[in-house]
């Protein structure tokens, strides 16, 4: 970020959101009644075209709204974090709700252990309605998790909190990935940095809902796409590198097999070169 920024608050909690003022209030309304109110909670609408400038209107000065052209939910959380005045950030999607307690349990890790940089906490997973336990695969790990990271995104944005200089070493979440984004960015992170875990679920993440970007097919074309600028970007010691590739060859003939069952022979080609010359 680079800025030099006057840190009023304690906490910035930024919410990026398009189109979902029938969640939103919901999402808001967990932070407002969290038991830590050393916090600002700034409101990202990127470009939404339903009720939801009148829903935030009606906080008034309880929270922070910043409206731009729809840009993507990286772009959105972005301009949140230039934003924010806060030594720490945490991130809440507008789907999701935390418990009361959530911002209090963080914060006082991070005043317990001054050399933390990142932590997440446990999650209750809602699908359609109804409770869900998480596959054993997406078991969270805590320390250094770069590792069994790579297969799959292990970190969930709704529930971290880490400190704002982190962005200056590791940069902010990428534009130019329509999906993936928060994969991409827990990688640049743990591949330097142990991302502890609080083993308390402090937040509700729902999914189930058609507009969920973990929906869409094809997500494994932007995950190479990170693995592979990760790969080039020289922050790797070599037992990551060698492991980075490893699961990049992986995903690249996995996703070359899927494009060739769908009749999509010239993008599997493009994806099976990048495995060889991995």
């Amino acid at each position: 970020m680079g800025e030099q920024v006057n840190q009023t608050t304690s906490v910035s909690v930024i919410i990026p959101t398009f189109n979902r003022a029938g969640m939103l209030q919901t999402a808001i309304d967990s932070v407002l009644a969290q038991r830590f109110n050393d916090y600002e909670l700034i409101v990202v609408d990127d470009g939404s075209t339903d009720s939801t400038p009148a829903l935030l209107a009606t906080y008034g000065e309880k929270i922070t709204s910043v409206r731009q052209e729809n840009q993507g939910v990286s772009a959105a959380r972005n301009t949140g974090i230039r934003a924010s005045r806060g030594a720490l950030i945490a991130f809440l999607d507008s789907d999701d709700r935390w418990l009361p307690d959530k911002l209090a349990v963080q914060a006082a890790s991070f005043d317990a252990r001054p050399d933390m940089m990142i932590c997440q906490t446990e999650e209750i997973w809602i699908r359609n309605g109804v409770r869900v336990n998480p596959k054993k695969k997406h078991a969270k790990p805590s320390g250094n998790i770069f590792g069994r990271s790579l297969a799959l995104c292990l970190v969930s944005p709704s529930a971290v909190m880490l400190r704002r200089e982190l962005f200056d070493d590791v940069g902010l979440f990428d534009e130019t990935l329509p999906a993936c984004e928060d994969y991409d960015l827990w990688l640049r992170i743990s591949c330097r940095y142990p991302v502890h875990l609080i083993d308390q679920a402090l937040i509700v993440k729902t999914g189930g809902h058609s507009d969920q970007l973990s929906r869409q097919a094809g997500l494994d074309k932007y995950r190479i796409r990170s693995l592979k600028r990760l790969i080039e970007s020289g922050r790797l010691s070599d037992n990551q590198r060698s492991q980075t590739i490893k699961v990049l060859m992986e995903k690249c003939r996995i996703y070359a097999d899927g494009c060739r069952k769908r009749g999509r022979e010239e993008e599997a080609d493009r994806f099976q070169e990048l495995s060889i010359g991995c």
